[in-house]
Parts: C-alpha cells; structure tokens; sequence
C-alpha cells in the first residue's frame, strides 16, 4: 500500500490525534498510565471542540495559555501539574511527526512550591480512582491490605480510628456492608463516641475486595483477643501505622509516571519510611476528604453523606467538601431536576373528585 503523501498531518482533528499518540504510547506505557493521561487529554480535546479548533496546526502560543488559565482556575495545583505535563508530552509528539512548529514551548508546567504541594489537600477524584483502577486490575496488588485500604477509606469516608477499629466480624461482605462499634474498653473508641456507630453500605465491587483480602490478611488477634480486619502482622495497628499505609496506598507512581519527574524505581518516596514526603501522596483524613467531595459530586444528599462518614451536614459544608465553582453549579442543576420530580408527586388535581354525591 502506498503511502498517502498528500495527507499534512496538520490537518489531523485533536481528538484524531490524540488517539494517534495513545496508541503510540501503548507499546511503552502501562495500561494505567494511558488511561491517565487518555483522561487528561480528553479535557483538552473537549476544550479545542468547544472553542472551534478543528485542526492541530491551528494552535497557538496562546490557546496554549488560554487553556492553562482555565484550568489553573479549576483543579488543585498538583493536579494542574499534571495534566500540562501530559499536554507537553503531547505537543512534543505533535511536533515529531511535523504536525506543529515548537508548540511544546508554550506549555507551562507550573514549578510548585513545596506549600503548594503539601499533603494539606485532599485526594481528587481523578487520582482515588485511577489508583482503584489499577489495584483492582493488578495480578500482584489486588485486595493487599493497601488496596483494601484505600477501597475502605474511599468508599466509607471513615477516619482514621474507625478504619483502625474494624474487626473481622464488622465486615459483611456477603451482605455489602460494615459496622463501626464505639469499644473503648478494649482500646478502639470512635471519635463521636456511640454516636459514631454506624453499618455503611459499600458496591458489589467493594465487598468482593473484603471477601478476597479475608483470605490475605494476618491471622492474627490484637491485645484485647479481639481480630482487626486491617491487620499487621503483630495484631492491631497503631493509628500512626494506618497512617503509614495510606501514604504508600495513595503514591501516584503505582498508575501512571510520576507527575514530579521522578523516576520510581530510584526515588526514595516509595519506600515506606519516606512515603509521606510525596508530595502527592494522602493521609487518611485527606482520602475522607475527597470522598466526601466525591459523593457530594455523585449527587448523593448531604444529609445521607454525613451519616456515612459520621459528621454534621455543616462540618461537610464548612470542612470537607471542596468541590470546585463548576461542580456546584453541577450539583445546583441536578438537585433542581429532583425538586422537580417531587413537585410532580404533589400533583392532585387529575386525582382528586371535588363532585357531590
């Protein structure tokens, strides 16, 4: 078959053109790595769609920056760091296979300050769930105890001392449920005390990860001869182990290449000692965060958020949702749609027979 000279690869669609660069990356990318930055790149094309760009060689130097401003505006600087490196990367293979001229020096990656990367904010919605993607695929990390973990953390939005307080016989995964006890006497008590118990639903997918760590986990009872579901091998945790974990439960280089130009295999954040120095990594109250801003997102009442994750529909409102301008504005339409659906409840007028007898 004889190649198409007449083609200028200018003229490739955005969308045409990222998909090109996928599948390019494949042959040397892990499946999670491309899923990352198909996710990330697909922002982009729905931006270039929607201000008209048609062609890749349409783009400017200041689209470029135009695009960065929006999205500066949007997400946490973190995640911003992020997606400009994937968009460098992008540009980069535009400009190798001749579809642009030094596009890739327009694309800013913002070089954080160390306060702007601190583990102060909470774990995103486009990182917990790559990072479930890729343990529940995973031959080698599947329902660990760091994926039981973050499944737990993420999906209850319980704290720190509630996921530490689980025993075995507080998890039904058969039934798709857990329990929070207040113990106390035996050294688990939950922050809210008796107040703070509590059974939270989690999906099929879920419960099937607790049933298979059941089968991992250390045989092993604590002080108290009870048997904590999140075990280590000398029976319950500490709280400053399960903090330990969720670090290296949430480092971002387990899906996709570090977005801090770090190499995995030499740098010493992966190494559990040092886990909490990623700057992308997240503590167990940043992961309750983010859940909490998940499911607000998800359309999930406040009311039936703050009785999952045991807090006040305020202390959601004032300290765990951070959700973004565009998602509450998101959240406004859907939940006028629903007071729509319940005025129609309220309709009598073809039920009701005002005729005398």
């Amino acid at each position: 078959m004889s190649r198409d000279r007449s083609r200028n690869p200018g003229d490739l669609e955005p969308r045409e053109a990222v998909s090109r660069y996928l599948r390019r990356r494949r042959s040397d990318s892990t499946d999670a790595s491309v899923k990352s930055w198909k996710y990330r790149l697909k922002l982009f094309v729905e931006w270039c769609e929607g201000i008209g760009i048609e062609r890749v060689d349409e783009l400017r130097g200041y689209d470029i920056d135009e695009y960065y401003e929006l999205r500066s505006g949007a997400v946490a600087p973190a995640t911003l760091e992020g997606e400009m490196w994937t968009l460098q990367k992008f540009t980069e293979y535009l400009e190798q296979i001749g579809a642009v001229d030094d596009l890739s020096d327009s694309v800013r990656v913002p070089d954080l300050d160390p306060s702007d990367r601190a583990n102060s904010e909470s774990l995103s919605t486009e990182p917990a769930l790559a990072l479930l993607d890729y343990y529940r695929d995973s031959d080698v990390h599947r329902a660990t105890r760091q994926h039981t973990f973050l499944e737990l953390a993420w999906h209850t939005g319980a704290r720190q001392g509630g996921l530490r307080a689980l025993d075995v016989q507080d998890v039904y995964p058969s039934e798709g449920y857990v329990e929070f006890h207040h113990r106390p006497e035996t050294s688990t008590p939950l922050k809210n005390k008796r107040h703070g118990e509590r059974a939270v639903a989690v999906p099929d997918e879920v419960a099937t990860v607790l049933r298979e760590f059941l089968g991992k986990r250390y045989d092993v009872h604590d002080d108290h001869d009870r048997q904590p579901y999140l075990a280590s091998r000398y029976g319950r945790p500490t709280e400053n182990t399960i903090r330990t974990w969720s670090y290296v439960a949430t480092l971002p280089c387990l899906h996709s290449d570090c977005p801090h130009g770090k190499e995995r295999t030499s740098c010493d954040y992966t190494e559990i000692k040092h886990a909490s120095k990623c700057p992308s990594s997240r503590s167990p109250h940043r992961i309750r965060t983010g859940a909490v801003t998940w499911m607000l997102n998800a359309g999930i009442p406040p009311e039936v958020v703050a009785q999952r994750v045991n807090a006040s529909v305020q202390t959601i409102r004032d300290h765990y949702d951070w959700a973004t301008e565009s998602q509450r504005w998101s959240r406004y339409h859907d939940q006028m749609d629903s007071r729509r659906e319940h005025l129609q409840k309220l309709d009598f007028d073809e039920e009701l027979d005002f005729t005398t007898q």
